[in-house]
């Protein structure tokens, strides 16, 4: 069992409409509830390939299909499936446990960037973190993208402990052919100086990491 669904066992069927309520109540109070999709977006070129690993209710991958991209979501939980088919029919939702990511797309997808938000490193089974970084490098062209955003500590977690470090994500990435190219603080590119939260962008090529560097995910 994933920690997702541990944390998400007692919320009943219906935790999928609720996370995706929550949501629209902060847009309706004038909150900005793009700052993931704005991101990959500008990463990545237009019209480009993106899975949306861990993707919920299909908030981002609706955003992103919105702004032209030809998005993939894919998520283990139904609940949160449900409420991303209802909202957006069209688009392909597959449900699949990360870690075995290969069987719910059995030939590299050749996406131009693979994006986890919401906490989804953390939230994987435990154990199974470094299988699962290396199912989604292995999605990716040669050249693109990971982008993985999640918390460090409890406070930035739906857990009482943080089971993954940056080093401990980055050794993990490094081992599936992945380089770190960049880090901010937040979905709108705060510079990342220590803190419960981070948002990490990785190569599946050798890039020379450097802060600020802008990495095309397509020419």
């Amino acid at each position: 069992m994933s920690r997702w669904q541990d944390a998400a066992g007692g919320s009943g069927p219906d935790h999928g409409r609720a996370y995706a309520q929550r949501f629209a109540r902060l847009a309706a109070q004038g909150h900005d509830v793009h700052g993931e999709a704005s991101l990959a977006a500008s990463l990545a070129g237009p019209g480009t390939r993106i899975l949306d690993a861990g993707c919920g209710t299909g908030r981002v991958a609706i955003r992103l299909a919105e702004l032209g991209h030809v998005v993939v979501g894919v998520d283990l939980d139904p609940a949160m499936l449900d409420v991303a088919r209802d909202h957006a029919p069209a688009l392909t939702w597959l449900r699949g446990d990360l870690g075995d990511l290969d069987q719910v797309l059995p030939d590299p997808a050749g996406f131009d960037l693979v994006l986890t938000a919401g906490n989804v490193i953390p939230l994987v089974a435990a154990g199974s973190e470094a299988r699962v970084i290396r199912q989604l490098a292995f999605q990716l062209r040669n050249g693109g993208l990971l982008l993985a955003g999640f918390g460090l500590d409890p406070a930035h977690l739906p857990i009482p402990q943080a089971p993954i470090t940056l080093d401990g994500y980055d050794t993990m990435c490094a081992d599936a052919g992945l380089t770190l190219v960049d880090r901010w603080a937040t979905w709108d590119t705060q510079p990342y100086e220590e803190g419960g939260y981070a948002v990490s962008l990785h190569a599946r090529t050798a890039v020379a990491a450097a802060s600020g560097t802008h990495v095309p995910a397509a020419g």
